[in-house]
């Protein structure tokens, strides 16, 4: 059995194409997760949505590259804090301050995994979960 994974090579307008929509998706994501962790600066979902429509439709165009880890990695992102704020809901309805805490933790959790994709696309390296 063959455990090698097959390394696209892009052409250079490429890879900068691949690396500027990580880039916009990033600084989407950020700006959701500083808004939803600073009071006074609640932002949209709508830009959460856009970041993350925008990764479901660009991540083909990486595959197979070091680039479609990250797409992997804001995506499940993404799908796990939304997870997390739906399955504390309860909590924050039945008891404000825990409920509070824990989404705060959540907003934290999910700061942590996009500042970390961010540094690591900037080192031009795959992200491994």
């Amino acid at each position: 059995m063959n455990d090698t994974v097959e390394t696209v090579v892009l052409d250079p307008a490429r890879a900068q194409s691949l690396r500027s929509i990580g880039i916009v998706s990033y600084v989407l994501h950020t700006i959701v997760a500083l808004g939803a962790l600073l009071p006074g600066l609640q932002v949209s979902v709508l830009l959460l949505i856009a970041a993350v429509v925008i990764d479901l439709v660009k991540r083909d165009e990486a595959a197979g590259t070091w680039q479609a880890s990250h797409f992997r990695w804001r995506l499940r992102s993404v799908l796990f804090a939304g997870l997390a704020y739906l399955l504390t809901f309860p909590l924050f309805l039945l008891f404000f301050v825990p409920g509070w805490i824990a989404w705060c933790l959540i907003s934290i959790w999910f700061l942590y995994r996009i500042v970390r994709g961010w540094t690591t696309m900037n080192a031009n390296q795959a992200i491994v979960s």
